[in-house]
């Protein structure tokens, strides 16, 4: 019984820990959405701030949301600088958004890219496997 919760253990953790990972990394994709789909209805420029250096990322009313601690924004490419390494991705009226991409991952689990694309507003999340 032993022999069978040491090899359990440690992959339930795995599975749990990349479970937090994608939820993590989905529910971020789905804020840009939501961003978007505002900025359409409300005819309203809106902001998502990305900031790597505390782990965080907030939206235009000053809703912030910390990643846990395994999770980790490993890099963010576009949007405009805001310095200390934080970009705000800007989300136009038309559908359009200053786009770029961010890069998340766990602790030795898959890598995630979140894409941004400018000119059609797409949010499109890709696998990038093992970190």
């Amino acid at each position: 019984m032993g022999l069978v919760s040491a090899l359990v253990l440690p992959a339930m953790e795995r599975v749990l820990a990349r479970r937090e990972l994608r939820q993590s990394v989905l529910g971020l994709a789905a804020v840009a959405r939501n961003l978007r789909g505002r900025a359409l209805s409300e005819s309203a420029v809106l902001r998502l701030v990305v900031d790597p250096s505390e782990n965080s990322y907030e939206v235009s009313s000053g809703n912030k949301v910390a990643f846990p601690e395994q999770i980790k924004i490993t890099g963010v490419d576009g949007g405009e600088p805001l310095g200390d390494g934080a970009s705000q991705f800007i989300f136009f009226p038309n559908g359009s958004i200053l786009g770029g991409e961010i890069d998340i991952s766990g602790d030795g689990l898959s890598a995630y890219r979140i894409r941004l694309e400018s000119l059609t507003g797409r949010v499109v999340v890709l696998e990038d496997g093992p970190a």
